[in-house]
């Protein structure tokens, strides 16, 4: 029998402020008050003089990391190190709230300087249960903080804002450049995915920008939304965004068979197949060719009109069906005022926009795209639309102030003992350390066991943080699960946290500094 892991760890909680800055402004009004920010811990392995490895659950619900804590890298950095692995909750996120609803105003101690300096009291404060004997806080042991995608960005400003409290920190795909307008997004996409692929998703998205954009005609728009299914979508950007499911689901893919989102792969072998792949959609031909014409490709419709039939027949079956009602704004439509003014305990999905829509921005874009680049995603997509939740949920009518993130250094942070893990192929690359060569801002480094500086082949996002149980390899070849280049960088992230404890050590015995080059 399997036991699920919310009785195998056990949720605990502790008391921290809702406001650790009184003489910040932006609070006002400030609270005197607490919350409890909740946690779950493993000590399986712990053996005194052993670390506390945080893994920092984001922008996520704190349960859905809890299998790190039996496999993947915290485990593995747990056992080799003797130490304790802790998931430590986000505020406004999960069971974590500091307040009762969550009107705008209530929003204002969601940010990442509030929850930095809540994972700062956590190791200040913590006594786990079962261990009440020991003072296992900082800075009487070493503490390592462990975050991918946003909470890997926080656990290169965690490093360098609290580096009495936190020995290291690993950044994986750590996105410490935020950026209003996104567009490059994609870039590591038309870079690395199926050329082929590529090549029909921008020539298809630009026959539907011609007809949205160019020729704006009525009746040519209702023709192209019907034969996509999508016949009761009003306004065009919301049209444009289904459309674009496809190529966005390139974030998902992983390593991990029980990890990985199929659909990319789906759609791309769907739309470079050589056939029809749902004869459905065959009665769609003449109106596909037709539209292909009036987009701009009419040297090209025997090329595109078996691709866009099969666009057409993947979008139908993998979105278009999930929705039951001819209403179909009800469940495509961004411009849902009433949807977004909801602001109860129980309307969670606010939390990450406001955090994007006040400070970190990341909004993915085709209007940004470059004009003499085919974008992947089509123009309709612009700041505008992107943005509308900030305006209807939060009444944000201006940019995020990203200032207040890339103040810590953006794509040249570094300090020592931060490690920089990131995926070659990784959507968010662009907002990372290893930006380069989608942003020539990001500078290349040597890495060393002080600094580790690490670009994972071929992999996506944050792929260094999961991992398999023995038994769920014997299907595959030996070796072939994680992927190489996956078990070298978590191979190499136990070595450079041993010589991190081991530097620790000396520091201990010593009383002084002895830094690793």
């Amino acid at each position: 029998m399997i036991v699920p892991l919310t009785l195998l760890y056990p949720a605990y909680n502790l008391s921290v402020p809702i406001d650790h800055f009184h003489n910040d402004s932006m609070y006002e009004p400030h609270s005197n008050g607490t919350f409890n920010l909740r946690y779950w811990f493993d000590a399986t392995y712990y053996k005194a003089g052993g670390p506390v490895i945080v893994l920092q659950s984001g922008e996520d619900e704190g349960t859905d990391r809890l299998p790190y804590l039996q496999k993947g890298l915290l485990h593995e950095l747990a056992v080799a190190t003797n130490g304790i692995g802790v998931v430590l909750e986000h505020r406004y996120y999960g069971t974590s709230w500091p307040v009762p609803d969550l009107s705008t105003e209530n929003m204002r101690f969601l940010t990442t300087d509030q929850a930095l300096a809540d994972e700062a009291y956590f190791a200040k404060n913590v006594v786990f249960e079962g261990l009440e004997h020991l003072n296992l806080t900082a800075p009487n042991v070493a503490y390592i903080g462990y975050g991918g995608s946003y909470a890997g960005a926080f656990n290169a400003f965690l490093r360098k804002l609290y580096p009495d409290v936190f020995w290291g920190t690993i950044s994986s795909s750590g996105v410490v450049e935020a950026i209003w307008d996104y567009w490059t997004y994609f870039e590591p996409i038309r870079f690395y995915a199926d050329q082929e692929c590529v090549a029909y998703t921008q020539k298809i998205t630009n026959m539907v920008d011609n007809i949205l954009i160019g020729l704006n005609d009525s009746a040519t728009t209702a023709e192209l939304k019907g034969v996509f299914g999508l016949p009761n979508v009003t306004y065009d950007d919301d049209f444009a965004s289904v459309v674009s499911a496809g190529i966005d689901s390139w974030q998902g893919l992983n390593w991990d068979p029980a990890v990985n989102d199929p659909s990319f792969t789906l759609y791309c072998g769907n739309i470079t197949s050589d056939d029809l792949i749902y004869p459905d959609t065959e009665d769609l031909t003449s109106t596909v060719q037709d539209l292909l014409s009036k987009g701009g490709y009419s040297t090209e419709v025997s090329n595109l009109t078996t691709p866009l039939l099969n666009w057409i027949g993947w979008l139908t079956q993998y979105e278009v069906s999930s929705c039951t009602t001819t209403d179909q704004d009800s469940c495509f439509s961004t411009h849902n005022i009433t949807y977004y003014q909801q602001d109860d305990i129980t309307q969670s999905w606010r939390s990450w926009p406001y955090q994007y829509c006040t400070q970190w921005g990341f909004l993915q874009t085709g209007s940004g795209v470059p004009a003499d680049q085919l974008p992947l995603i089509s123009r309709t997509n612009t700041l505008a639309y992107e943005s509308l939740v900030c305006n209807y949920a939060f009444n944000i009518t201006t940019p995020p102030n990203v200032t207040a993130i890339n103040k810590y250094g953006g794509f040249n942070i570094s300090y020592p003992r931060l490690a920089i893990i990131d995926g070659e192929h990784d959507p968010w690359r662009p907002a990372t350390p290893h930006a380069s060569p989608f942003n020539t801002t990001a500078v290349n480094r040597t890495s060393t066991a002080s600094e580790p500086f690490i670009l994972i082949p071929k992999a996506v996002h944050h792929w260094d943080e999961n991992g398999l149980f023995p038994n769920e390899t014997v299907d595959y070849p030996p070796d072939y699960l994680p992927p190489p280049p996956v078990r070298d960088t978590q191979s190499q992230e136990v070595i450079f946290v041993l010589e991190w404890m081991a530097e620790w050590q000396l520091e201990k015995l010593l009383g002084g500094k002895s830094e690793l080059v």
